[in-house]
C-alpha cells in the first residue's frame, strides 16, 4: 500500500534532487590540471625512486670494492737491459728489384759539426766586473746550498 506521506521518502526524494543538482561535471580545464597535476607527481615519484636505486647501488659497489691501498708495485724488479755492443743497423740485403730509397741520392756519411763549432769565438776568460767595483756573481755548475 503505498503511502504518499512517509516522511522517509520525501527525505529520499529532496537527497536525490540535491545530489543531481549537484553532480555537475566540473569544466575540462579544471580535469586537466588534475590530471597533470597527477602526472607530475607520478614522474617525481618515479625519478625518486630511479635515484634512490642508483645511489643505493653505488654505496653497495663502493662497499665492496677493494680499497686503494697504495701503487701497485711490479710483482717482480725488472732487470737492467745491458747495451748492445754495436747499434749499427744490419747491412742491407742486395736485391734486384729497385726500391724507393735506391732511387734517392746518396747520404752524407760525415757526422755533424760539435755543438763547440756552432757557437761564435768569444772571451773565454772570466767576466769583467762590476764598473762600480763590486764582484758579479757567476754561475757555477752545483746550486747553491744552504746552511741550516
Amino acid at each position: 500500500m503505498p503511502d504518499s506521506h512517509d516522511p522517509l521518502r520525501s527525505l529520499f526524494r529532496e537527497a536525490a534532487s540535491a545530489g543531481q543538482a549537484a553532480s555537475t561535471t566540473p569544466p575540462v580545464a579544471v580535469i586537466e590540471r588534475r590530471g597533470e597535476r597527477h602526472r607530475r607527481h607520478r614522474i617525481v615519484g618515479i625519478a625518486a625512486a630511479c635515484l634512490l636505486v642508483l645511489a643505493g647501488s653505488g654505496a653497495a659497489l663502493s662497499a665492496f670494492l677493494p680499497k686503494d691501498s697504495g701503487p701497485t708495485l711490479p710483482a717482480t724488479t725488472p732487470s737492467p737491459v745491458a747495451p748492445s755492443p754495436t747499434s749499427a743497423p744490419p747491412p742491407p740485403s742486395h736485391s734486384t728489384t729497385p726500391t724507393f730509397n735506391s732511387a734517392l741520392p746518396p747520404r752524407n756519411t760525415t757526422p755533424p759539426p760539435p755543438l763547440n763549432s756552432m757557437m761564435p769565438p768569444g772571451n773565454t776568460t772570466a767576466p769583467p766586473g762590476d764598473p762600480t767595483g763590486t764582484a758579479t756573481a757567476s754561475m757555477s755548475p752545483t746550486p747553491p746550498q744552504s746552511h741550516r
